[in-house]
């Protein structure tokens, strides 16, 4: 049988999810939780049969749940993936692990303790342009690596889709820092290993509460020069939008873009790889599920761990702070 998911949290990611669920399959969606009725209720049409629960405990207790997905806001992952460690139930929880280091390194210290399954949704773990890039990689396609680029840039944040969740525009867990530049930073740890921050700016606005604007960040991987360069504005609010991550090698470059568009450049321009995904989005969220559920079968799988997202936490609020 399918195991059974508790789903806490309604807003974007839990639709998103439930939806893949309903596509691919391997999971069951079984219970939900959110402290907001509305987005119970919007859930509930979407898929009838999905049991909503009065607390997000009772949807974690569930017997007919095996597993507790977490995609409420960050500041509350810990305490519902405490809750789930109590009753010893593997946990899938939504990236960042959380905004506070020493809390996130207490609970990740205290999952390795129970012995606990834990993973955290990075899509990068299991993608087609990344398997391509870490093969170039490894047979010296790309030659030497001189430098990596990571460029980000929002005519208006949150977007327009993500405008229900407002804490994505406060600075106490949101921003695009945390929100979009940790699957990089993901990303960049899984190629090429530890990166250590060099030097950082950021600029926030005046209120005291609102995320960065700007952002700015030097890192070391390996001796390998790593920038990153994200801001906010423009005149168009539905964009474009800019999201790259540039692989510059000393006989090929490697540019990810929009997230699944992988293009590469010999000397002669940038040319589109991959061509033959249909749908790059959703094989990417169809790998994402494959990877998952091998996970909970405990067979190889690449889904990263609580282990190896406060590491990419530490990474990201060691930008943050830096550059205040």
């Amino acid at each position: 049988m399918e195991p059974g998911v508790a789903f806490i949290g309604l807003g974007v990611m839990g639709h998103r999810m439930l939806e893949s669920m309903g596509r691919y399959g391997g999971f069951r969606p079984a219970w939900a939780w959110d402290p907001d009725p509305d987005a119970c209720r919007r859930f509930r049409e979407a898929l009838p049969a999905l049991s909503i629960a009065g607390s997000a405990q009772a949807a974690i207790e569930a017997p007919e749940t095996d597993i507790v997905y977490i995609a409420c806001p960050p500041a509350h992952h810990k305490e519902h993936a405490l809750a789930a460690l109590r009753v010893g139930k593997p946990i899938f929880c939504e990236k960042p692990l959380g905004v506070d280091l020493p809390e996130s390194r207490d609970l990740v210290e205290r999952a390795e303790a129970a012995g606990i399954k834990t993973a955290v949704n990075f899509p990068f773990a299991e993608a087609a342009a990344v398997e391509a890039m870490a093969s170039a990689l490894n047979d010296g396609i790309v030659g030497a690596v001189e430098a990596i680029d990571i460029r980000l840039h929002f005519c208006q944040w949150p977007r327009d889709w993500q405008e229900p969740a407002a804490w994505l525009s406060q600075r106490d867990q949101g921003g695009f820092v945390r929100e979009t530049f940790s699957h990089y930073a993901f990303l960049t740890r899984k190629l090429f290993g530890e990166a250590r921050l060099v030097q950082a700016i950021n600029r926030y606005p005046g209120d005291g509460i609102s995320a960065e604007r700007q952002s700015l960040g030097l890192f070391d991987c390996g001796g390998i020069p790593v920038t990153f360069a994200g801001g906010v504005g423009g005149p168009a609010s539905n964009g474009p939008d800019r999201v790259e991550f540039t692989i510059w090698g000393s006989k090929t470059a490697y540019r990810l873009s929009d997230w699944n568009r992988l293009t590469v450049n010999r000397g002669q321009g940038w040319e589109p790889q991959l061509t033959d995904i249909a749908d790059p989005r959703q094989d990417g969220y169809r790998r994402m599920l494959g990877n998952l559920g091998r996970w909970y079968r405990g067979e190889a799988h690449s889904m990263p761990d609580f282990r190896e997202a406060l590491a990419v936490q530490d990474l990201v609020e060691s930008l943050l702070q830096a550059g205040k």
